[in-house]
């Protein structure tokens, strides 16, 4: 169990931080803030918690982190029970629903906390779609590549 956690973990902070790369790529390339730690500590500012700027950026990036990390524990479960198999069409459709998923969460965030950031929200949005497949394929990769180890491991060592 202990294995399988710190697996998971390490492969939410690749597959977090590929998004986050791409998102921060589309970011300097369209000129937009299409940032989501960014957008989550201003989200953070506008609710009532009472956080220092520093804390509202250090926890805008860990609730990234943390909600990668719910994604990728989501795909372990979708393939554990064989609901898919782990490929590249299962990293596209997963790919897909998590994009669907984060578009809705954002639109649900931004209307909770009344925060209308000044940014081009179909821009952002479609760009959010792409991070999300890209965050998937690289989850399904990671993955696939973890099994693969944890297999040569086990063929290789004897306890």
């Amino acid at each position: 169990m202990v294995y399988i956690f710190i697996q998971l973990i390490l492969i939410s902070i690749g597959a977090t931080s590929a998004m986050t790369w791409f998102s921060y790529a589309m970011s300097k390339n369209f000129r937009e803030l299409y940032k989501e730690p960014v957008l989550l500590s201003f989200a953070l500012k506008k609710t009532n918690i009472s956080l220092s700027e520093e804390s509202q950026k250090t926890w805008g990036w860990l609730i990234h982190y943390i909600i990668g990390f719910l994604f990728v524990m989501g795909y372990h479960i979708v393939w554990v029970k064989n609901i898919l198999p782990i490929s590249p069409l299962s990293a596209l459709i997963l790919g897909v629903i998590s994009g669907v998923i984060g578009i809705l969460s954002w639109i649900i965030i931004f209307k909770m906390t009344n925060h209308q950031p000044p940014i081009d929200f179909k821009g952002y949005y479609i760009q959010l779609f792409f991070a999300h497949i890209i965050f998937a394929v690289t989850a399904t990769a990671l993955y696939s590549l973890s099994l693969t180890i944890l297999i040569l491991m086990k063929a290789y060592v004897t306890v």
